[in-house]
């Protein structure tokens, strides 16, 4: 707009003669002295811009060729004579100096654009690059259907100007179109999976599961036919599929399709069939085989029904907003009993932590493990923080048994007891930058993770053992069936036991939420143990104070998108109270999700809760946080209160705008 305006109000001398011609014969008729006078006056004008322009040009003229002498000793011909077309323009204001023919060739323009602005010739023209001192732009410019490159340089005429940039241009419209075409042809590697096989096929005749078959088969059929691509299935539950990087954005821009189309079949036990498909991209084939591989592996640690792409820097994710499905079996809960034990075994000591600001979960998790290594014989260290957390009371409690004299450690400990073939736990987080001690988890040799969380981007790569359930309700749960294999109920103490029910309890809502039958089975065996659910429901309690200001963020709270509750609390009220207050909040009638911010040292924390079919994950994934599709957190910094509530509007705006085109 600014360019339009200019080139309106540019001198233009043609216009303004004749302007003034008409407006001098136009009193001709009623008072000729004055228009004669008018008419005089017009000629005269017009022979002083002559004069002017003639100046002006000649000035120019002298001007631009000391500036050419001295970028070229061979002289103002050899420039004009250039086969590339060139431009000459003031950095700082834009203004054309001089272009030769080439030039204007390439603009389409008839005559000189001498005082023209360089931006009123090619507009997107950045000079910038320029004046940062750059002898190449970084952007192509697509002037009348041809692509360049331009080169330039800046001279410095005299101290008190910016100087004039010298820039030539370069006709690179094959090789773009090529290079475009290069991109556009570059295979993809995919890999489809049936996520829920075992369930669909599980007591199933064997002519359903042959047509259950033919009909996702049929279906990917259909969705691979605009591709051009090859598919071929090749294992019982696995497809591979070979596209060209040109129908990925078609298959982006349609939300992946497949994913709902499968949905429509069900086997006869009335399951519903879920894909998930990882991509492998920018690699050779092999890479992208591996890379594909490792995005279906992110795909079901996240719960399945999903696309996950993988190229060589990172994960992009579309789908997983359904409600997660229980996929486990207690096989693997076996397997990787087993595996851990051989770990804590063949390791002098092993450290436990959990995420930075440790719930009961974490803590509970981590008195499990600590039961099971203490049963092993192994030294066991369990590592604290300096500042109160939500586990405080529980830690406390544990720090009183005979069985944990000297076994919560702080940091400066740890490292200094840290050895070659030391074993590192991290229970209840699968990211590095969430866990207590970031600094213990690179220098430990040995690692092993246990969690329930749906599994982020960022994760803990170097693991010799990744225990993942996103299924699970809580870490407390899976480390309650490690300990079912390893030890005997008489082995767990009261209070590790109470630890590790109240971490249950805490992730279920008093098993209101996210639950299953291992859940039940679970909390049956840590009774059996001890476990005082009395005591277990004192460690929930809170004072007065915690109540009242729960409340007052509840009081706060507006409807959002209908279902969805949001408050926005500028009062310190800490994340316990900003977590029962979001669960609070489901209790009202018509919330399917609820999320509370709240500030806490500088930052702006999100605490986010669904019961429903919203994945609030989804959502705060969105602002660089994590968790699960009913319990998810997230942490801004940089913003305000309010900058951080207009982030969440517009992520929930996002989710529910990306779920309405599914």
């Amino acid at each position: 707009m600014n360019e339009k305006l200019y080139k309106l109000f540019e001198p233009h001398l043609k216009l303004t003669i004749v302007l003034m011609i008409l407006f001098a014969l136009l009193p001709l008729p009623w008072v000729p002295w004055l228009s004669l006078v008018e008419l005089v006056i017009s000629l005269g004008y017009l022979a002083f811009l002559l004069v002017a322009q003639r100046h002006h040009r000649q000035v120019v003229e002298a001007e631009l060729s000391s500036t050419l002498r001295e970028l070229n000793q061979a002289g103002k011909n050899t420039m004009l004579d250039s086969p590339l077309p060139m431009v000459v323009f003031r950095p700082e204001s834009g203004e054309v100096v001089w272009s030769n023919d080439r030039f204007l060739q390439v603009t389409a323009r008839e005559e000189h654009i001498a005082a023209a602005r360089i931006n009123a010739v090619v507009p997107e023209f950045d000079a910038q690059w320029l004046v940062k001192g750059q002898n190449v732009s970084p952007v192509e410019y697509n002037v009348h259907g041809r692509r360049y490159t331009v080169f330039g340089s800046l001279t410095q005429t005299d101290e008190t100007s910016d100087g004039l940039a010298t820039t030539y241009w370069v006709d690179i419209t094959a090789l773009a179109n090529t290079r475009e075409l290069y991109y556009a042809t570059r295979p993809l590697v995919c890999i489809i999976l049936i996520d829920n096989y075992e369930e669909l096929v599980r007591n199933v005749p064997d002519s359903d599961r042959s047509n259950l078959r033919a009909g996702i088969e049929e279906l990917l059929d259909d969705w691979v036919e605009r591709s051009s691509g090859l598919l071929c299935r090749f294992d019982r539950d696995r497809y591979l599929f070979l596209m060209e990087d040109q129908h990925l954005e078609e298959k982006k821009r349609e939300k992946f399709s497949i994913l709902d189309s499968v949905h429509k079949l069900v086997s006869p036990n009335g399951i519903s069939a879920s894909l998930s498909i990882g991509i492998g991209r920018d690699g050779s084939y092999e890479e992208m085989f591996r890379y594909a591989a490792l995005a279906i592996d992110m795909a079901l640690s996240r719960g399945g029904d999903q696309v996950v792409i993988k190229n060589q820097f990172n994960f992009e994710f579309f789908g997983g907003r359904s409600r997660e499905q229980e996929r486990r079996t207690k096989v693997k809960s076996r397997v990787m009993a087993s595996a851990l034990e051989h770990l804590i075994d063949s390791s002098p000591n092993v450290f436990i932590m959990g995420h930075r600001y440790a719930d009961l979960d974490a803590v509970g998790a981590a008195a499990g493990v600590c039961a099971i290594a203490r049963k092993k014989g192994v030294e066991v260290y369990l590592l604290r923080e300096d500042k109160p957390v939500p586990g405080t009371i529980m830690l406390k409690e544990l720090d009183r048994q005979p069985e944990y004299q000297g076994v919560l450690v702080s940091q400066e400990e740890a490292m200094s007891l840290l050895q070659p073939d030391s074993l590192l736990v991290v229970v209840d987080t699968n990211r590095p930058s969430q866990v207590a001690v970031p600094s213990l988890l690179k220098e430990c040799p040995k690692i092993a993770v246990i969690d329930h969380h749906r599994r982020a981007a960022e994760y803990i790569e170097k693991a010799v053992l990744n225990y993942h359930e996103p299924f699970a309700s809580s870490a407390s749960e899976l480390v309650t069936e490690l300990v079912q294999y390893l030890i005997d109920p008489g082995d767990l103490s009261r209070t590790e036991a109470e630890a590790l029910l109240s971490g249950i309890v805490l992730d279920t809502k008093y098993f209101s939420l996210r639950t299953s039958g291992r859940t039940f089975e679970a909390a049956a065996f840590l009774r059996r143990c001890g476990a005082d659910t009395t005591e277990v429901r004192k460690l929930f309690q809170n004072n007065l104070e915690q109540t009242v200001m729960r409340y007052e963020v509840i009081k706060n709270a507006r409807f959002y998108h209908q279902r969805v509750a949001v408050a926005a609390s500028s009062q310190p009220v800490g994340r316990i109270v900003a977590a029962q207050a979001a669960d609070e909040l489901l209790n009202v009638c018509g919330v399917e999700a609820s999320f509370v911010i709240y500030s806490e040292d500088g930052r702006q924390n999100i605490s986010g809760r669904s019961s429903g079919d919203i994945n609030v994950q989804v959502i705060l994934e969105e602002l660089g946080g994590g968790g699960n599709g009913a319990s998810a957190g997230a942490q801004l910094t940089g913003c305000t209160l309010q900058q951080a509530l207009h982030r969440l509007h517009r992520a929930i705006d996002h989710y529910f705008k990306e779920s309405t085109a599914q």
